[in-house]
């Protein structure tokens, strides 16, 4: 009994998975908002009315696409920014983690350019909140270096959303360079999320005796 219920779980799941799959593929050149689910269970050879056995409509396979899209970034980058190592050397890393990436899912990462501001709710939040949790590991990760030490919560928090923003658009960048076919323009962007993500290094350093002085200023106006 439970052997058949193994295999109609792993089924099911095999299923599932191939609707994704379907899904993607059409929404290289069209929007979720106007994919239909005919359109994607007739890539599997299913019946429409099975379609409701995994997802219960198309927002939700949005947003199962969204975390197959961003989840595994997440957990890359954290590693590498725990490390302890040089900002150069990190940065470099992550830049090379985020390219990779790119070249190995190119199509989710065009589904999250596109969807990030279109027009189906669920998947715009289901992305937005997956930007947010990926700050919140990267604060987690920065906070525990030395350079945080000192730093006000909010602040850390602010500098993630920044490196965060930084390697989306690096990410949005590359893809457009592939597809561009342009010769060396993948390096050119790499090279200038490099210099980004230095000149936002650089002025980390230099932040705490910013924020000494604003705090100076408030009391003074107090």
């Amino acid at each position: 009994m439970s052997h058949s219920l193994g295999v109609r779980q792993a089924q099911k799941q095999k299923t599932r998975q191939a609707l994704l799959d379907a899904a993607l593929g059409l929404l290289e050149e069209q929007s979720l908002s106007s994919l239909g689910l005919r359109e994607v269970t007739r890539v599997v050879g299913i019946a429409p009315t099975a379609f409701y056995r995994h997802f219960r409509d198309m927002g939700e396979l949005g947003v199962a696409l969204v975390e197959e899209a961003l989840g595994s970034l997440h957990v890359m980058v954290r590693a590498i920014l725990a490390e302890q190592d040089a900002a150069e050397e990190r940065i470099d890393r992550t830049v090379a983690v985020v390219e990779q990436h790119v070249r190995q899912h190119p199509l989710h990462i065009r589904f999250v350019a596109r969807e990030r501001h279109g027009g189906v709710r669920a998947v715009r939040q289901a992305i937005a909140g997956e930007l947010d949790r990926f700050a919140q590991e990267v604060a987690a990760a920065l906070k525990s270096q030395p350079a945080s030490e000192g730093w006000r919560d909010e602040d850390v928090r602010m500098l993630a959303e920044l490196y965060v923003d930084r390697l989306v658009t690096t990410a949005a960048a590359l893809l457009d360079a592939e597809e561009d076919g342009a010769e060396g323009a993948a390096g050119q962007v790499v090279r200038r999320s490099r210099r980004q993500l230095r000149l936002i290094s650089i002025g980390r350093r230099h932040w705490r005796e910013d924020r000494r002085g604003e705090g100076e200023e408030e009391r003074g106006e107090g």
